[in-house]
């Protein structure tokens, strides 16, 4: 668990470093297109693997589905 804190922090702070530097070199106002530029592209990246894996006919569609119908048939 120790390990895992510390290989998380770490990660966080080179990020941190990471971006302070570039920053730096290429101007905040790009930085920040950039980095909005890739949040958005994450976000679309996302919102197409959730809506794909709850697709009519995907097995989590089914799963879906069949709680629905047993909750309704429970509380009749």
């Amino acid at each position: 668990m120790g390990k895992a804190v510390a290989f998380l922090v770490a990660l966080i702070a080179g990020v941190i470093v990471v971006g302070w530097v570039v920053s730096a070199l290429i101007g905040p106002v790009l930085f920040y297109l950039i980095v909005g530029a890739l949040a958005i592209a994450g976000g679309a990246y996302v919102y197409s693997k959730v809506k794909k894996g709850i697709a009519p006919g995907t097995r989590t569609q089914r799963r879906i589905e069949a709680a629905q119908k047993t909750y309704r048939m429970r509380n009749r």
